[in-house]
Formats: C-alpha cells, structure tokens, sequence
C-alpha cells in the first residue's frame, strides 16, 4: 500500500490517497477532484479542469499518467 496526496497529483491540498496500484490512487484523485469541487471548493476547480482538460489532449495526458506512475513507483511502500 502506497500513499499519494492531492497536491502530490496536481492538486491544492494533502488529502491522502492510498492504493496498491498508480491506478488505484490516481482513481481516488479523479473522485476527490470530482467530489470536493461539486461541494463549492473552489480551490480545487483548476486541478479538477486540468484532469478534464487531459481527456481532451492524449499526449499531455499520457505524459502526465506517466510521471504520476513513476512518483507512484518511487515511493516506499508503507
């Protein structure tokens, strides 16, 4: 089990996400993303366009999947 935070996915705060995958966690982010804007965090809504804006370009997202796999990776597990 590994744990990332928001921030450490391009978020604005240290909210936890833990997973036994990149994957997983990065599931987690989109939900929080998702989530927390719909309750008015405005703070939240430029990563939250960020993450919906990748959909719209492949390669920015691919690049982007992949560093947050690496930094996944490079973590100890805990």
């Amino acid at each position: 089990m590994k744990t990332m935070t928001c921030h450490d996915l391009g978020g604005p705060c240290n909210h936890p996400h833990r997973g036994e995958t990149a994957d997983e966690v990065i599931n987690a982010q989109d939900r929080h993303l998702k989530e927390v804007v719909k309750a008015g965090d405005a703070s939240h809504e430029p990563a939250r366009a960020a993450m919906k804006a990748r959909y719209r370009h492949p390669k920015q997202a691919m690049d982007w999947y992949r560093n947050a796999k690496e930094a996944f990776a490079a973590l100890p597990a805990s």
